[in-house]
């Protein structure tokens, strides 16, 4: 599956676009209403995208989603629900990318990781999260989830 989202009890905990993913012209991935929106876009060489400038807008964002470009390397991606409870795990690799929209996550490296992440901010260091023991290797679900 090269867009996959992990979805538990109708709610969409993250979204991941597979480095082979390919399609022509801009997909959008995420929900309107999402804080964060992401797409994908390809487009053939000459392809012009107009010029143009973001009006202000205030908007109310009052959950950080997240999202991760692995540039290079393995990372297990672990989901909790948000009451900390484990729930299922996936592997990103080089190439890929997630956005982290719900609930809890943890991470570890399976290799060496490069990684780029974006997300809302200001970061509030000490209200912005929550902090809590996660699973050990032993304890992985692989997509139990899946839609």
């Amino acid at each position: 599956m090269l867009i996959e989202r992990i979805v538990v009890q109708n709610e969409v905990l993250a979204i991941i676009i597979r480095r082979d993913y390919s399609q022509p012209g801009i997909q959008f991935v995420t929900p309107h209403e999402f804080s964060q929106q992401l797409a994908y876009m390809k487009h053939p060489a000459g392809k012009v995208i107009e010029p143009h400038v973001h009006n202000i807008v205030h908007r109310d964002v009052t959950y950080t989603q997240e999202v991760l470009f692995i540039k290079r390397g393995k990372l297990r991606v672990d989901f909790y629900d948000t009451t900390c409870k484990y729930l299922e795990s996936r592997i990103l690799e080089t190439g890929d990318v997630i956005l982290l929209a719900s609930a809890g996550h943890g991470f570890e490296a399976l290799e060496e990781i490069e990684m780029i992440e974006v997300k809302q901010g200001p970061y509030i260091e000490h209200e912005d999260k929550v902090k809590f023991r996660g699973i050990t290797s032993s304890n992985v679900i692989w997509e139990k989830g899946r839609e």
